[in-house]
């Protein structure tokens, strides 16, 4: 399963990127994490539906200095091949 997800809110210059790669790394997810010139994270994430789920409840945590304010979720077809989950400039 493929999900690509926006994340609003204060979520840039707050470690967001590093804490979504932690996680997704912990939950076995690939992927990647970039920030937005318009302010929001975009996530792509691919993995088992249960790692993706554990993965939006701690993407609705955020790093200690972040605040989330919406997270848009959207499941799409699996359209790219993730050897790990890295963070994108």
């Amino acid at each position: 399963m493929q999900l690509y997800v926006l994340i609003s809110g204060k979520v840039q210059g707050v470690g967001f990127r590093n804490f979504t790669q932690r996680n997704a790394n912990q939950l076995g997810v690939k992927g990647y994490a970039k920030n937005l010139a318009n302010g929001k994270v975009e996530v792509v994430a691919i993995g088992d539906k249960l790692y993706l789920n554990e993965l939006i409840k701690k993407l609705w945590q955020g790093p200690r200095s972040s605040r989330v304010d919406d997270i848009k979720i959207e499941e799409r077809a699996i359209t790219d091949e993730f050897k790990s989950f890295g963070v994108r400039y």
